[in-house]
C-alpha cells in the first residue's frame, strides 16, 4: 500500500493527491503539520518537506518526480500526451514552474511588485492556453496538474482575479469539472 505524507495547505502535495486520484490509486495518508513538523519526517525527506510517497520501503520526495513515478508505475490512464513534442513541452513547463511559484509566494508574503510579476506569469499561461486547450497540448495531464493547485489557491484564498485572463480562467473552470480537481477545490475551501 502506498503512503502519502501530506499537508492539505501545500499545493505541492495537491499535485500528488490529484495525480493519485486521476490514476485511481488507493493510498493511505499521514498528515504532517507544517507548523510543527515531526522530527521523523526528516528521515523520510532530509529537507523535511512534503509530499513524500512511500511505496513499501521505497521513499520518494518532490511532487514532480513523484508524479513522473506514478505515470510510469500506473500507465493508465496516461497523464502525458502520446505526442513526444507535447510531452516535452509539458515537461518544460513543469521544469520552469518556479517562474510562477516565485511571484505567487512573493504575493503571499505581500512583497512590493509581486502582483505585477504574478500577472505577467498568468499572462504567459493564458497565451499558451489560447493556442491549445491544455498546458501540454491537446490533452489534460501532468503539466496541468503541476500548475492548477496554485491557481486555485491564488483565486480562492488570495483574491487573485483570473477573469482578465480569459483562456486561463476557462481552463481552470474546465479542470474544475474533473473529480480529482473538484476534490482539491473542497480541500482549498476547507483551509
Amino acid at each position: 500500500m502506498i503512503t502519502l505524507y501530506d499537508a492539505d495547505r501545500c499545493p505541492y502535495c495537491a499535485r500528488t493527491r490529484i495525480a493519485l486520484a486521476e490514476k485511481g490509486v488507493e493510498y493511505e495518508t499521514v498528515v504532517i503539520d507544517l507548523d510543527d513538523r515531526p522530527s521523523w519526517i526528516y528521515e523520510k525527506n532530509p529537507l523535511g518537506r512534503v509530499p513524500v510517497l512511500e511505496d513499501e520501503a521505497f521513499l520518494l520526495p518532490e511532487s514532480a518526480v513523484i508524479n513522473e513515478y506514478l505515470e510510469e508505475r500506473y500507465p493508465e490512464p496516461a497523464l502525458w500526451p502520446a505526442d513526444a513534442a507535447e510531452r516535452a513541452f509539458g515537461r518544460l513547463l513543469v521544469f520552469r514552474f518556479d517562474q510562477l511559484a516565485k511571484p505567487y509566494y512573493a504575493l503571499r508574503r505581500e512583497e512590493a511588485g509581486a502582483r505585477d510579476r504574478l500577472d505577467a506569469e498568468l499572462a504567459k499561461l493564458n497565451a499558451a492556453l489560447e493556442a491549445q486547450p491544455y498546458l501540454s497540448g491537446r490533452a489534460y495531464g501532468l503539466a496541468d496538474i503541476a500548475y492548477v493547485p496554485w491557481l486555485l489557491r491564488a483565486r480562492d484564498r488570495m483574491g487573485v482575479q483570473l477573469e482578465a485572463f480569459a483562456a486561463l480562467s476557462a481552463w481552470v473552470e474546465r479542470l474544475s469539472e474533473r473529480p480529482a480537481i473538484a476534490a482539491e477545490l473542497d480541500v482549498v475551501a476547507a483551509l
